[in-house]
């Protein structure tokens, strides 16, 4: 492959998508939440179509933002290619909140009740795909480099909450290794004119998370990036995140520190 994935098609694996880049650089970028789709069999989960425009299926935007990171860098880019009402690849397996009843208000009569059998069908056919193609990404990196990858996972959240107005445009969050949190954060506080938050409106700390599993455990360095829905709610708000992350991430790879394994304890407890 010369350095390269190939990407998958949904057809192939409806579960993610691998978008191709070059290993040799260090840098993944994930995407949890980047579509709102589901498979044929689920119909709509009981729900009206509007749900799949909300924020409850999925993280809006953030589609745009990765395929245009990986036009620019060159970085390979894992997307999940399920919503997460189906379940939700950014939680671990034991999680209760993996395949949600109800999310912000919305009743979802396709998840209860939902049988074992069910609940196992869901795990072994999108959740875990997704995240042995996340593995397996990570893996050719650091195979191609022979050093530890960086990760840069991207999210978006809702400009309000319970009528709350959320002031941040862009956030990080994290656990305890702060390696390129740090640095992220004085990237995105230089930009001016941008209102920044720190583990906000989140704490990054999620126990069996995709950050947990994949990144904590072993010591890679990584952030996860929340950016305001209304900020990436259309092209012009896209191209202009793009704009704006695409050399932070560039620099931030430069950096020797941040492609070397280092365990840091997690606030949530012993691996």
């Amino acid at each position: 492959m010369s350095g390269t994935i190939s990407a998958k098609s949904m057809q192939d694996h409806p579960s993610f998508e691998i978008i191709d880049g070059d290993l040799g650089l260090g840098l993944v970028i994930l995407a949890d939440h980047a579509t709102n789709l589901l498979p044929e069999r689920y119909g709509r989960l009981g729900l009206p179509e509007s749900a799949f425009e909300r924020h409850i299926a999925y993280d809006i935007g953030v589609e745009g933002v990765v395929r245009g990171l990986n036009a620019r860098l060159n970085a390979p880019v894992v997307m999940s290619r399920f919503s997460r009402l189906l379940i939700d690849p950014n939680r671990g397996e034991d999680d209760p909140t993996l395949v949600m009843r109800i999310s912000d208000g919305a009743i979802i009569p396709g998840n209860h009740p939902i049988t074992p059998e069910e609940w196992q069908y869901r795990l072994e056919t999108y959740h875990r795909p997704y995240h042995d193609a996340v593995s397996r990404t990570i893996d050719a990196v650091a195979r191609r480099t022979g050093k530890a990858p960086l990760v840069m996972s991207m999210h978006s959240f809702t400009p309000a909450w319970k009528g709350t107005p959320r002031p941040w445009q862009v956030t990080v969050l994290w656990d305890s290794d702060h390696r390129a949190v740090g640095p992220l954060l004085s990237e995105l506080e230089n930009l001016g004119n941008v209102v920044v938050g720190d583990n906000e409106p989140y704490d990054g700390a999620l126990r069996g998370d995709t950050m947990f599993r994949h990144c904590m455990k072993p010591g890679i360095a990584h952030a996860l990036i929340e950016i305001r829905q209304d900020e990436i709610g259309d092209d012009a708000g896209i191209a202009r995140w793009v704009d704006r992350l695409a050399p932070i991430f560039s620099r931030l790879n430069a950096d020797p520190a941040l492609h070397t394994y280092e365990i840091h304890p997690s606030r949530t407890g012993p691996y």
